[in-house]
């Protein structure tokens, strides 16, 4: 296992996980206690992806191909952990599922070029 790789890749879940709050903030009405949780819940959401792609570097999809192996690996994670809580309203949240895709896919990428 790659430390480095973890550690890039959860500070980037972090980074990632405050643009998804900001982004989650402009469609929620109001100022209410159970949004603080639902965006908290969200931010976590994203520093968990962003401890999965770490943990996942040695995955190899595509062999030969660290490339095309970042993009498949991370939109993939993405999609598997932000389907869970994008499922949380009892219909699926398609934005928050689409954007846990392309944060997992920017993460994986940025993550295997520093390495």
């Amino acid at each position: 296992m790659k430390y480095k790789r973890l550690v890039v890749s959860t500070i980037l879940g972090m980074i990632l996980g405050v643009f998804c709050i900001l982004g989650a903030s402009q469609r929620i009405p109001g100022y209410v206690t159970n949004n603080i949780l639902y965006l908290s819940a969200a931010w976590y959401n994203r520093v968990i992806m962003g401890v999965i792609i770490g943990l996942a570097g040695e995955i190899e999809i595509i062999k030969g191909n660290n490339f095309l192996n970042s993009l498949i690996r991370g939109a993939l994670i993405g999609a598997l952990v932000s389907v869970g809580f994008g499922l949380l309203g009892q219909s699926l949240e398609i934005m928050f599922f689409i954007a846990g895709i392309g944060f997992g896919t920017l993460n994986d990428v940025i993550s295997t070029k520093i390495m």
